[in-house]
């Protein structure tokens, strides 16, 4: 049985009990206590459980704050990201934009350039890089991808935009996770978030991560990129306050402090 399978199986469990022995496991998934013992050290590096004697009880990350709390929290240090993120862009690249906060603001600022093409399954993205907002025209191309609409995030998802996404070949997928974290990489509390954030991954000749210092060591439910995987990783001045920052430096190719 591959891990992912084991991974899915012992949630199913804990969804289901809230608590599991360590024998029950061994038992549903047919294989042997050592086996069951890595699984559940790894899946409580991710937050997901916490091992107790004889098995483990449920636990798991908090979903991220409501949209509208997000987009007026840590401002200033989202802006000094996207800024610098920008400043990673050349005219004529066609981008991927993934919906967030972080994001957001990032759009702000390529809505101040010309001759960008970009593809967002952000609502909110979307129309602030159309200029919506201000009543102007656009000098970039704006794209929203297609799918079924989270009211939560303002954005869409699902097999729609999957299937949207993975038309296309883009310059730089540009994304902020909920998490970022060393050994577990970029993270999404949602699964269908992440979803659209790996198929984003997949489909980018690079991947820059925006991710201010409050996600810096975060370990969240659903990796959508190893670090591995990831080109350029931007985040914000506190970040060198951060333990977990060092681990970043080493695991990722590129790392820059706004």
């Amino acid at each position: 049985m591959l891990q992912e399978e084991r991974f899915l199986r012992i949630r199913n469990l804990l969804a289901t009990f809230s608590r599991v022995s360590v024998e029950r496991i061994v038992q549903d998934l047919s294989v042997s206590r050592e086996t069951v013992r890595r699984d559940l050290l790894e899946l409580e590096g991710t937050g997901e459980l916490r091992r107790v004697h004889g098995g483990a009880v449920a636990t798991g990350p908090e979903p991220e704050a409501p949209l509208a709390v997000r987009l007026v929290a840590r401002q200033k240090e989202k802006r000094a990201i996207a800024k610098a993120a920008v400043g990673l862009l050349r005219p004529g690249q066609t981008l991927f934009l993934d919906a967030g906060s972080t994001t957001a603001i990032l759009a702000e600022e390529i809505a101040m350039l010309s001759g960008m093409t970009v593809i967002t399954n952000s609502l909110n993205i979307a129309l602030k890089l159309a200029g919506a907002d201000e009543g102007r025209s656009s000098h970039n191309v704006v794209r929203l991808l297609g799918g079924g609409i989270d009211v939560g995030t303002q954005a869409t998802h699902g097999d729609g935009t999957l299937e949207d996404i993975r038309r296309f070949r883009v310059d730089v997928a540009l994304m902020s996770p909920v998490g970022l974290h060393a050994k577990h990489g970029a993270m999404s509390f949602a699964h269908h978030e992440a979803a659209v954030a790996r198929a984003m991954a997949e489909q980018a000749q690079q991947l820059v991560i925006l991710a201010d210092h409050s996600k810096i060591g975060v370990a969240s439910r659903v990796t959508y990129a190893r670090c591995a995987d990831i080109d350029v990783i931007v985040t914000d001045a506190k970040a060198r306050g951060v333990a977990a920052l060092a681990g970043l430096r080493k695991a990722c190719e590129r790392v820059i402090v706004a």
